[in-house]
């Protein structure tokens, strides 16, 4: 980045930060129109999926009486842990006051937002009879975690949409006054609007700094909530492989690892796509690496707690489930998730070289798709072996085993949240213009001063 010695040198290096970080806006090109091309295909496909299984039942799936939550609920605790993500970066880190984490945070958000609004609504999903989901709020019972569930990840859905929309609200002043020309009437309209009258006085700033830091209180309790309330519809039994006090906190450290390699996977494909290696720079990958090894540490740290204590023990049905996670069905599955989820990564991230941006997001998207891989046998194998036995039922009782209906579902949820995540990187800018201005020397006096012809 260019240095400040003038107020011309101030405004020359506003209008590059600008046009730089409004690139994802402005953009339009043949590889952005099949991308949503290709995701609205998909998403099609999903809901014509959904419209199937509203019609037939829930017979289509696989599950019966015996797995009853298959692969929608591990669809709904990976979403929920990935959208954990926002309260860590955007709360805890900026509370902290580190700095590298700002130009992050509306990757987070972004994330977060996309991400919990699909655990809303694949639980809707999952319901054979969806009509009936006001029954929530009519006849819900405070007893009931569903009820606790429900709230929380409300709540949360609007702290996240409101830490993602303050920030805005001066980028969007910016952008209505510097880019009139360059943006289509209904776009400039929207910024008008969502802008609600920004003039860039102190006092409005004051505002703005308040009001964040408000939010990012708020949403502390309320991120451990989320995934702790979500842990406990599974730890309020006596299942094997749920039964256990520490399930909560062993949530909570699992979804800030998704979450983190999520981050990572996007930063890489926002820094590739529209051309910000001078925003996402290579120390942010390097930090958020070291990020990713610490979050493996702690969540690896549960994973010995969560298997050596019962193993030890060694009740009857315990042993049962777990020879099925080390050496039965689901072994490889679980091998694959802590190996290549857990070991692997904490073992290269130890050096240097694969914290660049590169080798840091394959092994994330690698880290995130074993994540989803250790919440479908957190989910399944518990629900595969009942304490009663199962017999006198037909054969496909016996075992899960997700249809076609779900796997189309399921591509209808992951690709719904490409699809947020997208529409926001094209209405928004994907770093905070003013915040990174001002970070960098630019008095804010020029970010609201009208351009010069």
């Amino acid at each position: 980045m260019e240095k400040i010695e003038s107020p011309a040198d101030s405004r020359k290096l506003l209008d590059k930060i600008t046009f730089d970080l409004t690139r994802s806006i402005v953009k339009k090109d043949e590889l952005t129109r099949f991308w949503f091309f290709i995701l609205i295909m998909f998403a099609g496909v999903g809901l014509w999926g959904w419209i199937v299984q509203i019609k037939t039942g829930l017979g289509v799936t696989g599950m019966r009486d015996y797995v009853s939550w298959g692969m929608y609920i591990a669809n709904f605790v990976f979403f929920v842990a990935v959208s954990l993500i926002g309260f860590l970066i955007s709360s805890a880190l900026h509370l902290l006051k580190i700095k590298w984490a700002k130009p992050i945070s509306r990757v987070a958000e972004q994330v977060a937002i996309a991400f919990v609004a699909l655990a809303g609504i694949i639980i809707v999903m999952d319901m054979g009879r969806p009509d009936r989901f006001l029954n929530i709020f009519l006849h819900g019972r405070f007893a009931s975690p569903i009820i606790w569930d429900v709230t929380v990840i409300t709540t949360y859905l609007a702290i996240s949409i409101l830490l993602f929309y303050i920030p805005l609200i001066p980028d969007l002043a910016l952008m209505r006054d510097r880019m009139g020309h360059e943006l289509p009437k209904w776009k400039l309209k929207l910024y008008t609007i969502l802008a609600l009258g920004w003039k860039g006085n102190p006092d409005q700033y004051k505002t703005i700094y308040h009001a964040l830091r408000v939010l990012m209180l708020l949403i502390i309790p309320v991120g451990l909530s989320i995934h702790t309330v979500t842990s406990w519809l599974f730890a309020a039994t006596l299942r094997s492989g749920w039964d256990t006090a520490i399930l909560g906190p062993y949530f909570v450290a699992g979804a800030f690892v998704a979450g983190t390699a999520a981050v990572i996977v996007v930063m890489y494909v926002y820094r590739l796509r529209f051309g910000l290696k001078e925003y996402f720079e290579d120390l942010h990958f390097d930090y958020m690496g070291k990020l990713l090894v610490f979050v493996c540490l702690v969540y690896l740290y549960f994973n010995i707690n969560e298997y050596l204590v019962p193993g030890y023990k060694m009740k009857a049905a315990d042993g049962i489930h777990l020879k099925e996670l080390f050496k039965g069905n689901f072994s490889l599955m679980f091998w694959i998730a802590q190996g290549a989820g857990l070991v692997l990564p904490i073992v290269l991230l130890l050096f240097n070289y694969f914290r660049k941006p590169l080798p840091i997001a394959i092994i994330s998207s690698v880290v995130l798709i074993s994540a989803w891989v250790k919440r479908y046998i957190i989910v399944i194998p518990t629900l595969e072996h009942p304490f009663l036995p199962v017999q006198n039922v037909p054969e496909n009782f016996h075992n899960y085993a997700p249809t076609s209906i779900e796997v189309m579902i399921t591509i209808f949820s992951f690709v719904s949240a490409l699809i947020i995540i997208s529409v926001l990187a094209k209405l928004f800018p994907v770093i905070t213009i003013w915040e990174y201005a001002e970070d960098k020397g630019i008095d804010k006096k020029y970010l609201s001063e009208k351009p010069r012809n």
